[in-house]
């Protein structure tokens, strides 16, 4: 049973209790953020990219520390190309079944394993690379509450097509071109569950929703839309 129809009512009922997480971005401009989750993939993250480069759109990436470890090569051509970084955890494991020093040790071997395959300072990823999507969308008021004591940011999604279970192309492409809305936050697979048909969706959503004139942000530009819209 494919659950795609139920994360819409799912992302209305838990924004609101969760205010803290990044659940989407300003709802009164046209800017959309297209995030992918599991990756690097050494098959299915490069012809992503080439996508991606072909239409000139920013995205942002939510990391797992292993795959970054197996495949730095990968992770280091998606850093070069100046896309925003998140982590997913180290391994593709539930926080919500980690103690507090094993979800810690999780995100910081991720930043440690970005660093060393990007050759970035570690200093630089602890402060930069802060972004946090948890695997699954699982998630308790106490995993929040230790993310935000260890300065890191949780992020959510509001556009969700289920491609990981491979519904098809056309299937993903149409379900996320009939979510998105202003603000959207869109959430795809390039690791190895619905990697597969990943760089195939995002090169009929792209320009399909560019024509619609969508301008499409980074999660770090959707923090300081946030952030401005707190201050005025």
């Amino acid at each position: 049973m494919q659950f795609a129809p139920l994360y819409p009512l799912i992302h209305k009922l838990l924004k609101p209790s969760f205010p803290n997480c990044l659940w989407e971005g300003n709802c009164k401009t046209k800017t959309i953020a297209l995030t992918f989750d599991d990756g690097p993939h050494p098959v299915h993250t490069l012809p992503l990219l080439d996508v991606l480069a072909t239409y000139q759109v920013p995205a942002t990436f939510f990391w797992l520390g292993a795959n970054v470890e197996r495949f730095p090569e990968v992770a280091r051509a998606v850093w070069q190309q100046g896309y925003w970084l998140g982590l997913h955890g180290y391994h593709h494991r539930s926080f919500t079944r980690l103690s507090p020093q094993e979800l810690q040790q999780s995100l910081q071997q991720t930043q440690l394993a970005i660093a060393a395959a990007c050759q970035i300072d570690p200093t630089e990823v602890q402060q930069r690379i802060r972004d946090v999507r948890p695997p699954n969308g699982l998630f308790t008021p106490q995993t929040l509450h230790l993310l935000q004591q260890w300065n890191y940011r949780p992020v959510m999604w509001s556009v969700v097509p289920e491609d990981w279970v491979r519904p098809g192309v056309a299937v993903a492409a149409q379900r996320i071109l009939n979510q998105t809305h202003s603000g959207s936050l869109i959430v795809l697979h390039d690791g190895y569950c619905g990697g597969e048909d990943v760089a195939e969706t995002a090169a009929q959503i792209i320009p399909a929703l560019l024509e619609q004139g969508y301008q499409f942000v980074t999660i770090e530009q959707f923090w300081q839309l946030r952030a401005e819209r707190c201050l005025a």
